[in-house]
């Protein structure tokens, strides 16, 4: 298990699909940096307007959804718990809560989307975190997301 205070290296897209069963296009994060064991990351998404969200929200003014910003969030903690497990075997991260969202500013294509969560709670194979998305250091989005990890 990762030392809670180790800082590791970012976790590129190929340690993310690894990690994760998501694929495009609900796959909500590219890569995640400063993870500090089980404690916090933080997960980078590039926000592009060619995704296919954007065809049905909004057409005429693209704003990226607040829930896909949530699955995001979820997602980059779902990384975090795994890669501070060491798990060996294959792991799955199934929702359990979304408490206290709340939605601030618009987030369009060209922005680049940061998750910043940190551990709430850990509980045998369930962990809770809280997130903060930003961009360009402006909160967009808040919430905290719990999580269960089972092995598949």
């Amino acid at each position: 298990m990762a030392d809670a205070g180790t800082t590791l290296e970012a976790a590129d897209i190929a340690t993310i699909l690894k990690a994760l069963p998501h694929r495009y296009p609900f796959l909500m994060v590219d890569r995640i940096i400063n993870i500090r064991g089980d404690q916090s990351g933080v997960g980078i998404k590039n926000v592009t307007v060619n995704e296919p969200q954007f065809m049905g929200h909004f057409p005429e003014r693209p704003v990226f959804p607040g829930v896909l910003m949530i699955e995001g969030m979820a997602q980059t903690a779902g990384v975090i718990c795994i890669l501070a497990e060491a798990m060996a075997e294959k792991k799955s991260v199934f929702f359990l809560t979304i408490d206290h969202a709340k939605f601030r500013k618009l987030v369009l294509p060209g922005d680049t989307l940061e998750y910043h969560m940190t551990k709430k709670a850990h509980k045998k194979n369930m962990w809770w975190y809280r997130g903060e998305a930003r961009v360009a250091d402006q909160l967009v989005a808040e919430a905290e997301v719990g999580a269960m990890v089972v092995v598949e």
